[in-house]
C-alpha cells in the first residue's frame, strides 16, 4: 500500500515513536480524526509474506529482536553494585526484549488478551501500603476504561467467550474462542477434579474470517513468530493499512529516535532520529506521542535533556525509568503416554482465573492466571525443554528429544509484578548501542512477595499436572527475574506530578504537547498479559488527545 510522505520542512500535527500495540492505534485513531501524522519506526517493514518458520534464526538468533542490532545491555541488582555487561548476542539472553519493526512486538507475540479486572486499578486502597513498593491506585477506573477494551475487541480482532470469574462487558467477543487443544483438554480434566474452572483463552487471533483477514490456519508458529495469513491481530495488519488507508499517515521505517527536541517555552517541537545510514534527521510536530515501549520510551525521555529538563524530559518527578515490572511466572512440565502434539496450532487454549485476585491469607500480595502450552519449536525444546533427570547426551538424549517433545506439555502460572522505585531502566554512561546512544542499563531485584507468588502458582500447576494424570512431572526452576518481555511503569500515570510522569490522559505533566502511551504508563502489572490493556489505553488516550487538539489545549 502507497503511503503520504511528509517533507521534512512540514511541521506535522503529531509525530509518534514506535509502531506497536499502542503507537499502532494512536496512528490508526488520528489520522482517521483528521491529523497529519508520522509514524517513527526504529525497524523495517516486513510484509506477511517474508515471516518464515525458521526456527534458528527467530528463536534463538533473535534476527527480529533489538538484541540483534544492539551489541550489549548491562545488567545490576542495585544502584550500588557495578553494572556487569551482558553481550546480547547469546541465545540465552534474558534481559530487555521487544521487536524492531512495523507492528512492533505485537507481530510476534502469543496474542493472549486478558481484560484486567476492577480490582487491578484500586488494590492500593483495598490492600493497603506494602513495604519496599511503590504500590499506587490508577487515576481510573475499569468502568471508565471498559468502552475501550470493547473497541479493541471488534477493531483488533478477539476470540474468546465470557468466563466465570470476567469483568463486566458491555458486548459479546465478536468471534467465538479458537478450537480447544490438547492441552486444554488436560487443564480442563485437571480443573475439574480440583473444583476449579478452565475457560476459553481470549486470544487476538482470528477463529474465523474477520475484517478481510483469514481464521488461523494452525500453523504451530505464533510465540515469536510474525503470521503470514494476517491471522494473528497485529498492528501491521489491522489499525496501520487503516491509518496508511486515510492519507494522512506515513509510517517512517529504520528510523530511530534520538532525542524529543523542545523550545524555550519548554514545549515539545519534533523528534531527532537517525536512519539506517546514520544521517539525522528532525521530524518537526505540533506534538509527539512516544509509544515505543517501557525500555525504549524510557531511554528517549532520559536522552532528551536540556538546561529546562536537566535530568531528562518530562523528569521533574524523578520518576522516569523507574518502577519496572515484567510479570512473573513459573512452571510445571508433564510428560503423557499419549501424544499430544502441542506444536500444532495456536499457543494457548484454555486459561484457570481462579487465583486472579491477591488474597491476603495467602500471606503476600500476588495473584494471576495459568495456562496449558508448549513453548518452543524442536531445537528450543532439545536445549531448554527436558526434565532435569532425563540423559543430557548421546543416544539417550536423542531418544528422550523424541519421546517428550510431542508429549509435552507445561502448566504455567502468570504473576504480578509489584513496582518497586529502584527497579529500573538508565542509562549506561559506559556503553553504547549501534547508534551511538547509552546503552540501556537494567536494574531489578524481584520484591520478595513477587518470588513467593511465583513459588506458590508453581504449586498450583504441579497439582494441576498431577491431577491431569501426567505420566512424570517436574518443575521448573522458579528463578529471579533479570529481564523479559513486558516493559511496564517506567513512566506511570498519576494524578500527583511529584509522584508520576504522565497524568490519567497520558499527557506529561511537565510538557503540555508531550504524550506518553504504552507498557510504561501501567501503574500496577496485572496479571501476566498487558498487551489488550496497553491498546484500551491506546484508544482512550486517541480520543482525549484529539479532543485536546481540537480545543487548542495542545
Amino acid at each position: 500500500m502507497s503511503q503520504r510522505t511528509y517533507a521534512e520542512r512540514d511541521a506535522v500535527d503529531f509525530v509518534i515513536v514506535g509502531s506497536g500495540a499502542a503507537g499502532g492505534v494512536l496512528a490508526k485513531e488520528l489520522s482517521t480524526a483528521g491529523f497529519d501524522v508520522v509514524v517513527l519506526e526504529q525497524g523495517p517493514w516486513q510484509t506477511p509474506a517474508q515471516f518464515a518458520h525458521d526456527e534458528l534464526a527467530v528463536e534463538r538468533q533473535g534476527v527480529t529482536l533489538n538484541t540483534a542490532v544492539e551489541p550489549v545491555q548491562t545488567f545490576r541488582t542495585s544502584a550500588e553494585d557495578r553494572a556487569e555487561v551482558r553481550p546480547t548476542n547469546t541465545p540465552d539472553f534474558r534481559g530487555l526484549l521487544y521487536r524492531r519493526g512495523v507492528g512492533g512486538s505485537s507481530v510476534h507475540f502469543t496474542a493472549n488478551y486478558w481484560r484486567f479486572r476492577p480490582i487491578d486499578f484500586n488494590e492500593r486502597s483495598v490492600y493497603g501500603a506494602i513495604a519496599g513498593s511503590g504500590f499506587a491506585d490508577w487515576p481510573l477506573t475499569y468502568e471508565e476504561l471498559e468502552p475501550y477494551y470493547t473497541k479493541v475487541d471488534r477493531e483488533i480482532g478477539v476470540s474468546g467467550a465470557p468466563g466465570p470469574f470476567d469483568p463486566p462487558r458491555s458486548h459479546p467477543y465478536p468471534m467465538p474462542p479458537l478450537p480447544v487443544k490438547s492441552s486444554g483438554v488436560l487443564l480442563e480434566r485437571a480443573a475439574a477434579a480440583l473444583g476449579l474452572h478452565a475457560q476459553p483463552a481470549p486470544m487476538a487471533i482470528a477463529s474465523r474470517p474477520y475484517d478481510g483477514r483469514p481464521a488461523c490456519m494452525a500453523c504451530g508458529r505464533c510465540m515469536y513468530y510474525g503470521c503470514e495469513f494476517g491471522a494473528k491481530s497485529s498492528t501491521l495488519v489491522t489499525t496501520i493499512p487503516r491509518a496508511q488507508a486515510t492519507g494522512r499517515c506515513e509510517v517512517r521505517t529504520d528510523a530511530t529516535a534520538t532525542r524529543v527536541e523542545t523550545d524555550a517555552r519548554g514545549r515539545a517541537t519534533g523528534v531527532l532520529y537517525r536512519d539506517r545510514d546514520g544521517r539525522e534527521g528532525h521530524r518537526a510536530a505540533r506534538a509527539v506521542i512516544l509509544a515505543a515501549n517501557g525500555a525504549e520510551t524510557a531511554r528517549l525521555l532520559l536522552l532528551s535533556t536540556s538546561p529546562r529538563f536537566p535530568y531528562g524530559l518530562a523528569n521533574s518527578s524523578g520518576k522516569v525509568g523507574r518502577y519496572l515490572m515484567f510479570n512473573g511466572g513459573s512452571a510445571t512440565g508433564g510428560r503423557f503416554e499419549h501424544p499430544l502434539n502441542e506444536y500444532k496450532g495456536h499457543v494457548v487454549s484454555r486459561i484457570i482465573h481462579d487465583f486472579y485476585d491477591a488474597d491476603p491469607k495467602r500471606g503476600f500480595y500476588g495473584g494471576g492466571g495459568i495456562d496449558a502450552r508448549l513453548n518452543s519449536g524442536p531445537l528450543g525444546f532439545a536445549l531448554t525443554g527436558l526434565p532435569d533427570d532425563a540423559p543430557s547426551w548421546g543416544r539417550g538424549y536423542g531418544r528422550a528429544v523424541h519421546d517428550y517433545y510431542a508429549h509435552t506439555v507445561r502448566f504455567a502460572g502468570h504473576t504480578t509484578s509489584l513496582p518497586v522505585e529502584t527497579n529500573s531502566v538508565s542509562l549506561d554512561p559506559e556503553h553504547v548501542d549501534a547508534w551511538g546512544r547509552p546503552a540501556l542499563r537494567l536494574t531489578y531485584l524481584d520484591h520478595p512477595d513477587d518470588m513467593k507468588t511465583k513459588q506458590w502458582f508453581q504449586d498450583r500447576t504441579h497439582e494441576l499436572m498431577e491431577a491431569a494424570g501426567a505420566a512424570h512431572v517436574w518443575r521448573e526452576p522458579v528463578r529471579a527475574a533479570t529481564g523479559g518481555v513486558h516493559l511496564l511503569g517506567t513512566a506511570r500515570m498519576g494524578n500527583d506530578p511529584r509522584e508520576s510522569v504522565v497524568d490519567r490522559f497520558h499527557r506529561a505533566h511537565d510538557v503540555p504537547n508531550l504524550f506518553v502511551c504504552d507498557g510504561s504508563s501501567l501503574v500496577t502489572s496485572g496479571r501476566g498479559q498487558p498487551t489488550m490493556t496497553i491498546q484500551a489505553l491506546a484508544f482512550r488516550a486517541a480520543e482525549h488527545i484529539a479532543r485536546f487538539a481540537r480545543a487548542h489545549e495542545i
